[in-house]
């Protein structure tokens, strides 16, 4: 074969040649979907495990507004995520809320049992939720509030906390336990249930007038 037949010959192979590998790509990927194994399919009527799917150690998850105005954090020394139910459960759990108006909720417990945004706090062993209000222009700091228990279920949202279990609750320097309580502070609403107890402080006495 002459040299100018050799290069066009070279020069129509270069052509096509982008279109043969195109066609030998398609080729061979479809022979490794049809040959690849299928996915097991889920039995029908079978429910989803209650098996974590991922777990952290040692971690810290901070949230933020849409101003960078940071709103949330949570702490623990183990976190799994249970996908059946959408839960969090972290061991050694601590937890920071901060409202609009400045207000901050602290809450810490041996277990917690959250669900996925954090608005809906279980505590198992050893909780406590502190509340400390940010104080208005011009009237007096409000008291600070604690709860304390081995058992306690915060909606951080609603700003309210109960337990059917021994919980003592302090206000400033007011304690007073009893065997179930419900606090809804929005509402202003404190109810305490079972073997009730307090212990009132005195009230400061106010200067006397020279």
């Amino acid at each position: 074969m002459s040299r100018p037949r050799l290069r066009q010959a070279w020069e129509r192979l270069t052509l096509y040649l982008p279109v043969l590998l195109m066609g030998l790509l398609a080729l061979g990927s479809w022979w490794l979907v049809r040959n690849a194994p299928r996915p097991l399919e889920m039995q029908a009527g079978q429910p989803p495990r209650h098996e974590p799917d991922y777990y952290m150690r040692d971690f810290s998850v901070r949230s933020f507004d849409a101003a960078g105005r940071l709103t949330g954090e949570l702490r623990g020394a183990l976190v799994q995520h249970y996908p059946d139910t959408d839960t969090l459960e972290v061991e050694e759990a601590r937890m920071r809320s901060v409202a609009e108006d400045g207000s901050v909720t602290t809450a810490r417990a041996r277990r917690a049992l959250s669900n996925a945004d954090g608005s809906e706090v279980q505590l198992f062993g050893q909780a406590r939720v502190v509340r400390e209000v940010a104080p208005r222009p011009g009237a007096a700091p409000p008291p600070r509030m604690e709860f304390e228990g081995e058992f306690l279920h915060a909606w951080v949202r609603e700003e309210r906390v109960r337990s059917d279990q021994p919980v003592t609750l302090r206000r400033g320097a007011d304690v007073f336990t009893a065997d179930r309580l419900e606090y809804d502070h929005l509402e202003q609403v404190l109810q305490l249930q079972g073997r009730v107890r307090g212990v009132l402080a005195a009230a400061p006495q106010r200067a006397a007038r020279r």
